[in-house]
């Protein structure tokens, strides 16, 4: 859902796929060909977020900018499944692992992996093409040609789901469609 707040409101570009379950409220700009899962909460409530094109803000994410400030994500980047993101940028291309914690005034370059459940702390700069782990993040490694092909097909996937959501939507399943799912749910078990 988008909700305007203190006279902000969202900004949404072409070809955009928001989940309903999603809440994206106030000074948030989203460029174009871009995925937000359900459960994602962007905040523009007393700070501006502003996403780049063909970014994938995957299922549970959070991102929130300090006020008057702005949370600068850039383009074709994955922020994975429940990822919390207070940073005051995040680079083109960079993956943010499922989990992972990118506290307040962090800057993160182009083309880096930051892996699951790492705590990048607030303030802290991590450098382009490389990879950081742990807790506090610390360079594991640089990026390799192989991160970047597998990070490239799995952008490319939700760009295209981005475009299939749109194209053919959600169906929601109504009360008289349960007496039959029960009974698929049914034969399905027996299988087992």
């Amino acid at each position: 859902m988008l909700y305007a707040f203190d006279g902000r409101k969202p900004e949404i570009g072409r070809h955009v796929y928001v989940s309903d379950q999603a809440v994206v409220i106030g000074d948030v700009k989203i460029g174009n060909g871009c995925y937000v899962g359900p459960g994602a909460i962007l905040r523009g409530d007393y700070g501006r977020i502003e996403i780049g094109s063909g970014t994938a803000v995957e299922e549970g994410v959070v991102i929130h900018a300090p006020p008057g400030q702005v949370c600068q994500i850039g383009k074709k980047v994955t922020l994975g499944h429940g990822a919390i993101i207070h940073a005051k940028c995040v680079g083109d291309l960079a993956v943010i692992g499922m989990g992972a914690v990118l506290s307040l005034g962090v800057k993160v370059g182009e083309r880096v992996i930051v892996a699951e459940g790492a705590v990048v702390k607030t303030n802290q700069k991590v450098s382009a093409g490389v990879v950081v782990a742990g807790n506090p993040a610390k360079v594991i490694r640089n990026i390799t040609p192989e991160d970047g092909k597998r990070w490239k097909r799995g952008k490319q996937l939700y760009i295209d789901l981005a475009k299939k959501y749109l194209k053919i939507g959600l169906q929601p399943i109504t009360n008289e469609d349960e007496p039959a799912l029960r009974t698929l749910a049914g034969r399905l078990s027996k299988k087992r």
